[in-house]
């Protein structure tokens, strides 16, 4: 395996270029690693008013690329018998004990039925803990309205509730459906937080900082951005739907991530660098190595990066058209089971909703990440996803 071809990364270069000039995105760093080859792509700009041109060390939020640390942090302590896979989390977390569940989905929220079985840690990573997102316009569910009013919508800034109010207050909802029967995205890495920051016996940003961030040297990761580094925080811009044009979600100073969280959310709360994420996905791609220590199994890596789910779950879990055609889920990130496009069987990842990709390919020993500041317009992925994965496997040079 010798890494790329030096040609063919230059169509790779041109076109996250011409994705930064064109306006389609503001700015954006990519990086692909293969063996000991790393090529790294800055373009376009940190913020559109004042021009600050992108950097390799610009500091993006990563939303949902949280979930896969979450779920390593999760399985430390795992390794360690401070946590099982399957054992109730109502030892540490005795808000979830005796849940209630809905009838039916359209149920009205005092229309319950006693859940067949506790919530299990295993149910968390594989977000089949009964409740999440669901797919469906706001209003079709009485379950919804609740949420929304709980404060627990699924959105791009955390809650503001500290970890044990946010838990109580989660467990005053019913779950949406049976613990295990149906995969639900993006809640169970919140639970997930709260879990592992009552077994560690610290803070959940403290663990992370400690057991993953230092170990692994990612120096900029962490779910707020200090004042000294703040000018690296790129712009964040969601798209405006009736005009078709960006318009600025958080521009950094005095936004929700220039100053600590009062929830620091597993599920999407994290800033990063690429060079900081490329730590992480390599630990992931080298079976838990780093350097010249651990940070997890073998084993445990290939558990997080197995599909759990069964295809009944599949079959009652929509998301978006054709995802689960080729994509089963691991521990918290996805795994693809069928080659449709460029990607190998077994290759794994995930995305952020704020405009970021991951993707580790065990099959060709790749990593290959992509940042940017302008949100997703749906789940699906957007082009210049695609377009990366494409012009990465292009290049290859075996």
């Amino acid at each position: 395996m010798t890494g790329f071809s030096a040609s063919r990364l230059r169509r790779l270069d041109d076109a996250l270029n011409a994705y930064a000039e064109s306006g389609e995105v503001p700015g954006l760093v990519a990086v692909v690693a293969r063996g000991d080859a790393v090529h790294v792509v800055a373009a376009g700009v940190q913020d559109l008013a004042t021009a600050v041109p992108v950097a390799r060390d610009t500091i993006f939020r990563i939303a949902s690329m949280t979930k896969p640390i979450a779920a390593a942090a999760a399985m430390i302590l795992v390794e360690e018998g401070k946590l099982r896979l399957d054992e109730p989390v109502d030892r540490l977390l005795p808000e979830l004990a005796d849940r209630r569940v809905l009838r039916t989905l359209e149920s009205e929220i005092d229309d319950t039925v006693p859940a067949h079985r506790p919530i299990t840690l295993r149910d968390l990573l594989t977000f089949r803990c009964g409740f999440g997102m669901l797919m469906a316009k706001p209003g079709t569910y009485p379950i919804q309205k609740a949420v929304s009013e709980a404060g627990f919508a699924p959105g791009p800034t955390a809650a503001q509730f500290a970890p044990d109010d946010w838990i109580a207050r989660f467990s005053r909802l019913p779950l949406m459906t049976q613990p295990g029967q149906r995969w639900h995205y993006h809640t169970g890495s919140d639970i997930l937080g709260v879990l592992i920051a009552r077994a560690a016996g610290q803070p959940f940003d403290a663990f992370l900082a400690e057991r993953v961030f230092a170990p692994l040297g990612m120096k900029d990761t962490a779910f707020f951005v200090p004042p000294e580094k703040i000018g690296r925080l790129a712009t964040s811009y969601m798209i405006d739907r009736e005009s078709g044009k960006p318009g600025v979600f958080d521009a950094g100073a005095g936004g929700p991530w220039s100053q600590p969280p009062v929830f620091a959310s597993g599920s999407s709360g994290l800033v990063s660098t690429a060079d900081d994420y490329l730590a992480f996905g390599q630990m992931m791609l080298n079976g838990g190595r780093h350097g010249g220590g651990r940070i997890l199994s073998r084993a445990t890596i290939g558990l997080m990066t197995a599909d759990h789910l069964l295809p009944t779950q599949k079959a009652a879990s929509p998301f978006y058209p054709g995802f689960w055609d080729e994509h089963g889920w691991g521990l918290g990130l996805s795994v693809i089971t069928a080659r449709h496009g460029y990607l190998s069987v077994g290759a794994y990842g995930w995305d952020g909703g704020l405009g970021t990709t991951f993707r580790n390919d065990p099959q060709e020993g790749l990593t290959c990440i992509l940042l940017t500041q302008r949100a997703m317009r749906s789940p699906v992925p957007e082009a210049i996803y695609t377009d990366i994965w494409a012009l990465t496997y292009q290049a290859l040079d075996d």
